[in-house]
């Protein structure tokens, strides 16, 4: 058995591994769509070769241009192969074992329907993947919960009380990144601190914001009627579409439903960009957050289960 990475001749058998979609995100159609654009590639699609067939495949995302893969979009393998988690564990390791220490580690994003702890065949699909991701080394598991606002739902009113200047200047939000960090809620703000250090995840999450199609202009501040800051808002898109990209507000400015507000700014500007439906993810762990949203018209379509 050979482990090794994808190449142009490998595409047919490729894809007719990925036909068998079960739990994973990638499918033949975004896996051809997404290899012309530049977020798959074939180098970070790493492959079991046995003989002449492919057995078995895991599937990264990246953003087109960047050095390393940043997600796994799934794990194949034939349907007669009784040693899939042995199998996923080697391909994954391939990408968690070269992983840069010094920068975000690459993680598995699992799409699910809302109470998929009680549907069997999805269990049964996770179990295996989830055992070669641990093995791996991917051994955090975090579980957010993904919205939606449709445009069939009112948009909400923008705020009366604060007010939201565009800023280009990269370092501000640095520092309102690293002020809003104190106290938060979110798994993953906490997990980039213990890794990478304040300054580090500031720089991470500018970088990650940055490298999204969303444009970096929408980006906002938000102030108070004294002129004090209040937060900060990122309205963004991803390869599907709008999204609520990032919001936080300062720990002194909590306790006032801010983040209402600034919901509100990002959903209205994302509206009058056209926006049909605009998406967005916050941790379990996170029910402030998650009222928030259900009060400004978003409901919960799914989750996203992250290992890494």
């Amino acid at each position: 058995m050979l482990i090794r990475t994808s190449v142009e001749a490998d595409l047919d058998q490729l894809l007719t591994l990925l036909g068998d979609q079960s739990v994973n995100t990638a499918h033949p159609e975004r896996y051809t769509q997404y290899l012309a654009d530049g977020h798959y590639r074939h180098e970070f699609t790493w492959v079991a070769e046995d003989g002449d067939r492919l057995i078995a495949a895991a599937v990264w995302w990246s953003f087109p241009g960047a050095s390393r893969p940043f997600a796994l979009d799934g794990l194949y393998a034939l349907p007669d192969r009784t040693d899939s988690v042995a199998l996923w564990t080697e391909l994954i390791q391939q990408v968690t074992s070269t992983a840069s220490a010094d920068g975000e580690p690459p993680s598995y994003h699992i799409f699910l329907p809302p109470g998929w702890r009680a549907d069997a065949e999805i269990q049964a699909a996770l179990e295996p993947r989830i055992a070669a991701a641990k093995a791996a080394g991917m051994k955090d598991e975090l579980e957010r919960l993904r919205f939606e606002w449709l445009s069939d739902t009112p948009v909400p009113e923008r705020s009366t009380r604060l007010t939201f200047r565009p800023e280009p200047d990269d370092q501000a939000f640095l520092d309102v990144f690293q002020r809003v960090a104190a106290g938060s809620l979110d798994g993953g703000t906490h997990e980039s601190i213990a890794r990478a250090g304040l300054a580090g995840y500031a720089q991470e999450t500018l970088d990650t914001y940055q490298e999204m199609p969303g444009e970096r202009s929408w980006w906002k501040l938000a102030y108070d009627s004294d002129g004090d800051l209040v937060g900060f808002a990122i309205p963004s898109r991803n390869n599907a579409g709008p999204v609520v990209g990032f919001l936080g507000v300062v720990p002194e400015q909590r306790g006032h439903g801010y983040a209402a507000d600034v919901l509100a700014e990002i959903t209205a500007d994302l509206a009058d960009l056209g926006a049909e439906r605009i998406a967005a993810d916050t941790d379990f762990g996170n029910v402030p957050m998650a009222n928030t949203f259900r009060r400004l018209g978003y409901s919960n379509f799914a989750v996203r289960l992250v290992l890494s």
